[in-house]
């Protein structure tokens, strides 16, 4: 639906892997980083940015899954992806004096960014990455299995900008009010 995302994510900045992740090999490894220096290349993944989609993500290239290729070691030329980055903020640094081993990160980009790109620009490797929400929908208000509670689809609805709601398809939008007129709830309203 094009929803906005916000992530924690924790980044090794001392070693690039094949995956963006700790599941690759190292490319490469790096001494500790200078916190200075560090901070002005967050500032420049900061605004829109265009960065290499990870080679193990599920964008198709010649018609197969990136991932695949790169687990059958077949090196293809990623495509470049551009995003917005709303916010990216330090919430900690991990190192000794002005140098640093690894970062927290928050972030809140637009749908289609990749947190391991944004790692790998900055020469490491996201060891955790958390989806804490979507669009208006916050992890603070999942639940587990077990004790789901449906949200009524008018009601998740409503709670999206106008963008987002015109790609929902039309089909989907006219079913809903159908469904919620023949529950005897207003739209919005709780379903019986």
């Amino acid at each position: 639906m094009g929803l906005d995302k916000r992530y924690l994510a924790d980044v090794d900045l001392t070693a690039t892997t094949s995956t963006g992740d700790p599941e690759g090999p190292n490319l490469e490894e790096h001494a500790p980083r200078d916190r200075a220096a560090l901070d002005r290349e967050l500032a420049l993944l900061r605004g829109e940015v265009e960065l290499p989609i990870p080679a193990a993500s599920a964008v198709k290239i010649g018609g197969q899954r990136a991932y695949k290729l790169a687990r059958r070691g077949i090196a293809v030329e990623m495509p470049l992806r551009r995003s917005l980055v709303h916010a990216l903020d330090v919430i900690a640094y991990s190192g000794e004096g002005d140098t640093v081993n690894s970062v927290q990160l928050a972030l809140h980009v637009s749908s289609g960014t990749y947190v391991r790109a944004i790692a790998h620009a900055l020469g490491g490797h996201c060891t955790s990455l958390r989806r804490t929400a979507v669009g208006p929908f916050t992890v603070e208000e999942a639940t587990s299995v077990e004790d789901a509670l449906l949200m009524p689809i008018g009601a998740a609805l409503e709670r999206l900008h106008e963008a987002a709601l015109e790609r929902v398809p039309t089909e989907v939008r006219a079913g809903v009010l159908a469904l919620e007129a023949a529950q005897g709830a207003a739209p919005g309203g709780s379903a019986a």
